[in-house]
């Protein structure tokens, strides 16, 4: 296993009174300002050998500080056979199609079975240690019942390159979403803070106070039918059910979404009992991740992979066309 290395890193005067984060990932641009917030939080910087956990503090012209990055610690969760698409392989990195259902990585009541302990045995343990225990190789996620495509890193240094990508808003990530009605204007941007919803804490909501800033771009690509239209939706940030939150806080919740669709049975007047029945067994968002698009973290090259709409997807969005 190899071992923990530590940095260290001078404040010069004209850094001086800059967040502790900020300061480190310039001053250490091998290491992802994200993966800097997670080692000042678990205290690995060090002052004059205090340990110093907090992301915002600010430093001062002349302090040195002390990153210990640990070795990469070996995963908890075991390889499992668990089917998804493979859609790119090398020896850096994995694109995956996730499919409806599949939970990403291990969590209170999901100890197995997730895309983690599937990456575990198709890729013979060769998955970065930065993501943690639990989340070996993870960059980014998606939603337990979001389809469609994710990238994965096999090493550390991949993995630091997708995260600062990820971080500089240069991984390119794309949504299609059926959702009820049709936005007006046709396209635009949602910007808002997204945090806990104050009365359910299992979902998140559009907040006055706190939270993260979240920005959503969307444009409708083509009405579906009279109640419903295919829109497309790039992240700039990455919140936890953002595209979610911020459709339903437009007026225009994703179809099928449990926690933030509501009932569809107002929306469904005078439509044939096809269609209403289809709606009924469809109990899941109707959203993909269709497109993303990345610099390859050691051959430089751009990649981008396209993946089609599931089935059930495809087969809800022709039937809303007929009425």
């Amino acid at each position: 296993m190899r071992k923990a290395t530590t940095y260290t890193a001078t404040v010069p005067q004209d850094k001086d009174r800059l967040r502790l984060d900020r300061f480190l990932a310039d001053a250490l641009r091998e290491l992802s300002r994200n993966r800097l917030k997670n080692l000042i939080e678990d205290s690995y910087i060090t002052r004059g050998g205090e340990v110093v956990s907090d992301v915002s503090a600010k430093v001062k012209t002349g302090e040195i500080y002390a990153v210990t990055v640990p070795a990469a610690r070996p995963a908890i969760p075991l390889p499992q056979a668990v089917p998804f698409g493979v859609v790119y392989e090398d020896e850096d990195l994995i694109v995956i199609d996730k499919p409806v259902g599949l939970v990403v990585h291990p969590a209170p009541g999901h100890p197995d079975g997730t895309l983690v302990n599937g990456l575990l045995a198709h890729c013979a343990g060769s998955l970065s240690g930065i993501g943690g225990v639990t989340r070996p190789g993870i960059v980014h996620r998606l939603d337990k019942d979001t389809s469609g495509l994710m990238v994965a890193a096999k090493n550390d240094t991949a993995h630091q390159h997708l995260s600062r990508q990820l971080e500089t808003r240069t991984l390119s990530r794309r949504y299609k979403a059926l959702v009820w009605g049709v936005p007006d204007p046709r396209q635009g941007k949602i910007e808002t803070a997204i945090g806990r919803n104050p009365a359910n804490r299992k979902k998140m909501a559009v907040v006055k106070r706190g939270g993260k800033a979240a920005l959503t771009h969307y444009r409708v690509l083509k009405p579906a039918g009279t109640k419903a239209s295919l829109v497309e939706c790039r992240l700039a940030t990455g919140r936890t059910h953002q595209i979610r939150v911020h459709m339903a806080h437009l007026g225009h919740s994703v179809i099928g979404d449990p926690l933030y669709g509501g009932s569809p049975k107002r929306r469904l007047n005078n439509a044939p009992d096809t269609v209403r029945h289809a709606l009924a067994a469809f109990n899941h968002q109707a959203l993909h991740a269709y497109l993303i698009g990345f610099q390859h973290p050691t051959g430089g090259e751009m990649l981008r992979f396209e993946s089609n709409l599931p089935l059930n997807f495809s087969k809800i969005r022709q039937l809303l066309e007929e009425i």
